[in-house]
């Protein structure tokens, strides 16, 4: 059946390209071109007011556009948002015409499983999942969330992700030079605690009362962080080059590569490639758990919303000072 002839279907010139329409009545529903792959559905939709066929729909796909028109999505950073998206295209691609209802634990875990190459985009998989069905709950579409308490992958790596000891970072400060953009962004991760992503969108027009103002590429949260004595003495030697604190070649602001390379140059030359970027920000914790620093107060450092994760960067540095606690009282009794 040639496709055009259909009744009540009208074609419209524009400027540069053919609009088609379902036109009935007073009634205009705008339509794909009749060589489209999804005509014929779209076509049926618009004849029956705009309607997706019974049983159709409560399926994946109007769940994902229900979750991209929520509160939810919108609340998201947007680096989150880039990482999430990755999964709804995913998601709508696998699993787009059935039904959530339907989805079941096993189900979820096979498809963490069959993505365990890409182990970053595995755990992606459950965690998006998860926020679906919570979604879906809130719709009245289901009654439990199948993907929650799905323990996500672990690499290797994962327990690199410790805190720096005393000596390493030592050498590190002995082993970069004052001004250096190894050093510069390792003062600034250990002093405030912070991604290195959001360690190097830091200018100097975001310092203000002896601290400095941070917004969470992750998560969006809005920081003021209080300078320790070391970074303040850094921070007041350091010439101010251009926008951002930490910077390249003429001033320019640095991208990750741009720093994670020098950095790696250093770790290599004093041994410490076994310790991550990252466990600077494990480092950070740790001092201030030495110092005596609270659950509350460390959150609202680190800017981390789940108690969880303020007992995983600092939990290891609480436990040493209770066991030297208890030791020291052993001594004495």
């Amino acid at each position: 059946m040639n496709h055009s002839d259909l009744p009540f279907l009208r074609k419209r010139a524009g400027r540069s390209k053919i609009y088609w329409y379902y036109e009935r009545d007073d009634r205009r529903t705008p339509l794909p071109a009749p060589d489209a792959p999804d005509f014929l559905q779209q076509y049926v939709m618009a004849k029956r007011g705009g309607h997706k066929p019974k049983g159709s729909e409560r399926t994946f796909k109007l769940l994902i556009l229900e979750y991209r028109r929520s509160p939810r999505w919108q609340r998201l950073a947007f680096r989150s948002k880039v990482d999430y998206d990755k999964v709804l295209v995913w998601a709508e691609d696998t699993f787009g015409d059935l039904r959530p209802e339907n989805m079941e634990r096993r189900h979820v875990i096979r498809a963490q499983a069959e993505n365990a190459a890409r182990m970053r985009f595995a755990n992606y998989i459950v965690q998006v999942l998860s926020v679906l069905f919570e979604q879906a709950i809130d719709l009245g579409w289901i009654t439990h969330n199948p993907a929650k308490g799905i323990r996500l992958l672990k690499s290797k790596s994962d327990s690199m992700h410790r805190p720096w000891p005393d000596a390493m970072i030592y050498a590190f400060t002995e082993a970069a030079p004052f001004g250096s953009v190894p050093r510069t962004v390792f003062e600034l991760a250990i002093g405030t605690g912070q991604r290195i992503g959001d360690v190097l969108r830091m200018c100097w027009d975001h310092i203000e009362d002896d601290g400095i103002t941070v917004k969470q590429g992750k998560t969006g949260t809005r920081l003021w962080l209080p300078f320790t004595p070391r970074l303040r003495a850094y921070l007041e030697a350091l010439p101010r080059v251009g926008a951002t604190i930490a910077t390249g070649p003429h001033g320019k602001a640095l991208n990750y590569q741009g720093a994670a390379q020098p950095i790696m140059v250093v770790r290599r030359k004093i041994g410490a490639v076994a310790y991550t970027i990252h466990g600077w920000r494990y480092t950070a914790a740790s001092h201030l758990a030495a110092a005596g620093a609270t659950d509350e107060e460390l959150q609202a450092i680190t800017g981390h919303k789940s108690r969880a994760m303020v007992v995983k960067y600092a939990g290891a540095q609480r436990q040493r000072a209770r066991a030297v606690s208890a030791q020291a009282k052993r001594e004495i009794g």
